[in-house]
């Protein structure tokens, strides 16, 4: 890791509880929960879509700054409140990911998630020299 510290942010889009929003220790990275804040203000949109085009854009924030490019995701984990939003999620997710041959693993969860939010991500990338 080029800083030598484990914790790696976002501005305007970590969480107010004291938690980085990833870490990453060598080649590891891990994030926490990305939501779909606006990194602009730091607020939550009320709206949905927004919230979903937003979270994974924070995602790849967060990628960046550790690092990382979407190469390097073995898995993401969306937990997600409703789910009449898996249309907007899986218009991101073959954004990113458009090769059905190099994809990374997915997995959503339904769950209650709080302060009006609609999902919330949580991405593993692997980082290798030959990435």
């Amino acid at each position: 890791m080029m800083t030598g510290k484990r914790s790696v942010n976002v501005p305007g889009v970590g969480h107010n509880a004291p938690i980085p929003l990833g870490a990453r220790v060598g080649p590891l990275i891990c994030s926490s929960g990305i939501s779909g804040k606006d990194p602009a203000n730091g607020q939550l949109p009320a709206d949905p879509q927004t919230q979903v085009r937003l979270a994974f854009s924070n995602m790849d924030a967060l990628l960046a700054s550790a690092g990382a490019t979407l190469a390097h995701v073995v898995k993401l984990h969306i937990t997600l409140q409703d789910g009449a939003m898996r249309d907007a999620i899986n218009e991101a997710w073959v954004s990113r990911f458009p090769d059905p041959e190099d994809r990374p693993a997915r997995h959503i969860v339904m769950h209650e998630l709080q302060h009006g939010m609609v999902l919330q991500l949580e991405v593993t990338a692997f980082v290798t020299s030959s990435s």
